[in-house]
């Protein structure tokens, strides 16, 4: 299904394939032969969603664009199943396996891989070529690598990072009950959703 958001409609190309069963919601615009599977949901909230050529987008994965920071896909990339990437940027030939978890301001350098459900934090950078393992936590500009146990030492790292500021727009000391408010009113936009009817 193509979603106009915000005035703004998906733009898919001939030699592209996008599922009846997947979502295309507002300023998505797909390179030559991206394949988008079912279930795959590509949001633009205010900011763009861009891939480039040769990319897979497989089952369930969610590819969120933001206003201050879009989602930018390379070329030849996988997004596995049920991955996340929100606000991020991979560059070319990654490969991101399932579950993966990519937040705001993120970057997956050229070559490098996130294997079953590793998380590339905010505001981190990982190097051409590292790899992730499995469950494990790249943190930091460059990205150090942490297994999931090390969650103090991860902390540490991510407090500097400005998780709040980046994905919510609100310091770290914010009530939760602001922070929804505020998000509950950014996502009433796609109230205003139409269907759009081109490809």
């Amino acid at each position: 299904m193509l979603l106009e958001h915000r005035g703004k409609s998906p733009v898919v190309p001939d030699s592209a394939y996008v599922s009846p069963a997947a979502v295309l919601c507002g300023g998505v615009v797909l390179g030559e032969h991206t394949r988008v599977l079912h279930g795959a949901v590509l949001t633009a909230e205010d900011g763009e969603v861009r891939t480039g050529a040769n990319v897979v987008v497989m089952e369930n994965a969610l590819i969120r664009g933001r206003g201050r920071h879009p989602a930018v896909l390379g070329d030849a990339v996988l997004i596995g199943p049920h991955a996340h990437i929100n606000g991020a940027t991979v560059e070319d030939e990654v490969f991101v396996a399932t579950g993966v978890s990519m937040f705001p301001g993120a970057v997956a350098g050229t070559g490098s891989e996130l294997r079953i459900n590793s998380v590339l934090h905010v505001n981190s950078r990982l190097l051409p070529g590292v790899v992730v393992p499995i469950g494990w936590v790249a943190v930091g500009d460059p990205a150090e690598l942490y297994s999931p146990d090390r969650h103090a030492e991860i902390w540490e790292i991510q407090r500097a990072l400005d998780f709040e500021g980046t994905v919510y727009g609100v310091p770290a000391d914010t009530p939760m009950r602001t922070i929804m408010a505020r998000q509950a009113d950014y996502y009433a936009a796609h109230l205003y959703d139409r269907r759009h009817a081109g490809r």
